[in-house]
């Protein structure tokens, strides 16, 4: 079955020496692995290892056989063209970090349009502002709500956020943030990625990274802390 869609790289990984098989987030049927024979081959191969970068944004024509198996590509373009995630070190090592926390996070093949328009769209305002200081915790949080487990806030004026429950709670429970922990938290579930970066001190930031992992940790089976978390913190200390 021949296939048109939008498509996010999520991963590619190399293959018995000349090959990839790249995973990609398609708009048409969500998550899919494809081969990629001999990229590295030819005058263009520059060019097409460009195509597989961790947040890639492409337009593809796939073979799809739906087998379970890997697919192929027939075809294969940039939808947009990056101007900076690729060059600049702070955003490229943030596009590498939410690569692997999708790679984490997302198992079905099935499709979610609102999921995929949101990361084409954060990763669009990525590539265009240079204020990025909140940008990841800002992502990570506003995905649970595709994922299915975003904050409930309904009680938000309660002194405890029970990380496990994901509600905010008048007792401190064995899975509760601090009320001071609590507090940080709530000024995340405020922000936008417009907004003031200097709204979040550095120290903040790092306690509020943490915390939205071990919510992920949570509500995730199997969920991996990723391992370019240490080159992200590196950067962005």
């Amino acid at each position: 079955m021949l296939v048109k869609t939008k498509a996010i790289v999520i991963s590619s990984v190399k293959y018995q020496e000349k090959s990839l098989i790249v995973r990609c987030y398609t708009l048409s049927d969500g998550l899919k692995s494809y081969f990629v024979q001999n990229p590295f081959s030819n005058r263009k191969s520059n060019q097409k290892i460009a195509y597989f970068q961790p947040l890639t944004l492409l337009e593809i024509e796939g073979v799809h056989k739906n087998k379970g198996t890997l697919e192929y590509f027939k075809e294969i373009k940039l939808s947009t063209s990056f101007k900076s995630i690729n060059t600049n070190i702070f955003k490229s090592s943030i596009a590498l970090f939410l690569a692997e926390i999708l790679q984490n996070c997302i198992h079905e093949q099935e499709q979610d349009e609102n999921l995929f328009n949101y990361v084409e769209t954060a990763l669009i305002w990525l590539d265009n502002h240079d204020e990025i200081a909140n940008f990841h915790i800002i992502f990570l949080l506003e995905i649970t709500k595709y994922l299915g487990f975003y904050p409930d806030i309904s009680e938000i004026n309660l002194p405890f956020f029970d990380l496990s429950e994901g509600i905010f709670t008048a007792h401190q429970g064995i899975n509760s943030l601090s009320e001071q922990e609590t507090s940080v938290f709530k000024k995340l579930l405020l922000l936008k990625f417009e907004d003031n970066q200097k709204n979040i001190l550095l120290i903040e930031r790092q306690l509020l990274l943490k915390i939205v992992l071990n919510y992920y940790f949570s509500h995730i089976q199997g969920f991996k802390m990723p391992k370019s978390l240490e080159i992200l913190t590196e950067i962005h200390h």
